[in-house]
């Protein structure tokens, strides 16, 4: 038989996978085993929007949509981009995808051809490093130091840049480190992509879980010359705890909003009918909810922070924004722990699971073979008993 395809072939599974499974079968079997590897709020998904998914069926709005989205869905987007980031979009411009990262592979697919290379700044999370590959990039890898607050500065962007340089892919708020770029430094990686003639995939999907009082600047923001440039990737799967739901968006350029709708109308077409209608009900209902769910995270991200900063042999960074912090395991390596000599932060989560019954998530498919990763999506209550294993695991 001929060969299958060479990219698809070549698209590696999560490095997250092994943990995620082991931690499940854990679970199934009854051990008492904690995780912090969700990338999902812990909350249920607020009842009115709910409520609009249920009467979604009852009214029969069960057909196909326009590939890009029902227009009352396109236009509550408009409106909750104007309101929160004071950017000014028409509903032409954006396009709904079956959640946040079919709308970024869509972006990718309208942007990128083979060879094309977009630099993607490390930590990362997981999937875009795959992304760029599936549609024939070249990734390139920049490392931003934990040193730097896990940032890209705009000299090591300028020195990425290569003839062969499409675009940039930002994340902001970051997964995995959390950390939030403000105006200044966003600033500057602008006045790079518009010298260098390079377009910006902005992921902004944790847009509205900043913590400490942070304004959001979504890089759109910053002028006509960005916003020309680049594709916003939003959605509400964070905001309104509607991962399941499968909905997210890109807002772009009219030529290139096309360019994906297109796309996407002859691979998985328009996103679900009901899952759209609930998302109009979140973005255009009562905001409260977001709120109080921030509010839940900023309060769960200081006490996990200041316990795991005052555990011998591990530290982290207080995070800006999302709902992770990235461990630091530099003082570990090389240390054995348990029968296992930790070399990387998949030899520590593998031991860390099978002898202190907690899952994290192994920087190594982030870029951050030193660090694991902890999500707060979790009860106080989740955190510290996690946290007390820690102790009891580093102990030996």
């Amino acid at each position: 038989m001929k060969e299958l395809s060479q990219i698809a072939v070549g698209v590696r599974a999560s490095t997250t996978l092994a943990i995620d499974a082991m931690f499940k079968q854990m679970k199934a079997d009854g051990v008492d085993v904690i995780g912090f590897g969700a990338g999902e709020p812990d909350f249920n998904t607020p009842d009115n929007i709910k409520e609009a998914g249920e009467a979604a069926i009852r009214e029969n709005f069960t057909r196909y949509t326009p590939t890009a989205g029902i227009l009352d869905l396109r236009q509550a987007v408009c409106d909750r981009l104007r309101a929160d980031c004071g950017l000014d979009y028409q509903p032409s411009q954006i396009v709904v995808g079956s959640g946040a990262k079919h709308a970024l592979y869509g972006a990718l697919r309208a942007l990128v051809d083979p060879g094309d290379e977009v630099i993607i700044p490390a930590p990362y999370w997981v999937s875009y490093y795959e992304m760029v590959r599936m549609v024939g990039g070249v990734p390139v890898i920049v490392t931003a130091q934990e040193s730097a607050g896990f940032k890209l500065t705009p000299e090591q962007l300028a020195g990425a840049v290569t003839p062969k340089t499409k675009a940039v892919l930002l994340n902001n708020p970051s997964n995995p480190t959390g950390m939030v770029y403000d105006r200044a430094e966003l600033r500057a990686l602008a006045d790079v992509c518009v010298e260098r003639d390079l377009y910006v995939i902005a992921d902004e999907i944790y847009y509205r879980l900043v913590y400490d009082g942070r304004t959001f600047t979504s890089f759109a923001a910053l002028g006509e010359d960005v916003k020309e440039r680049t594709i916003v990737i939003n959605g509400v799967s964070k905001s309104y705890a509607m991962t399941g739901w499968r909905v997210g968006y890109a807002a772009a350029p009219e030529t290139i909003a096309k360019v994906i709708s297109n796309y996407q109308s002859h691979s998985a077409g328009a996103a679900c009918s009901i899952a759209q209608k609930a998302a109009v009900a979140a973005l255009a209902g009562p905001q409260e909810t977001v709120e109080t769910m921030r509010q839940a995270f900023e309060a769960r991200r200081d006490h996990l922070v200041e316990r795991m900063n005052a555990i011998p042999g591990v530290s982290c960074l207080k995070p800006q924004g999302a709902f992770y912090v990235m461990m630091n395991l530099k003082e570990l390596l090389g240390r054995e722990l348990h029968g296992t000599v930790i070399h990387n932060a998949d030899d520590f989560a593998d031991a860390f699971l099978k002898h202190g019954l907690v899952a994290t998530v192994p920087g190594t498919g982030f870029g951050a073979p030193e660090f694991v990763r902890w999500s707060y999506a979790t009860s106080m209550e989740n955190i510290d008993a996690g946290l007390d294993r820690l102790e009891q695991f580093l102990r030996g």
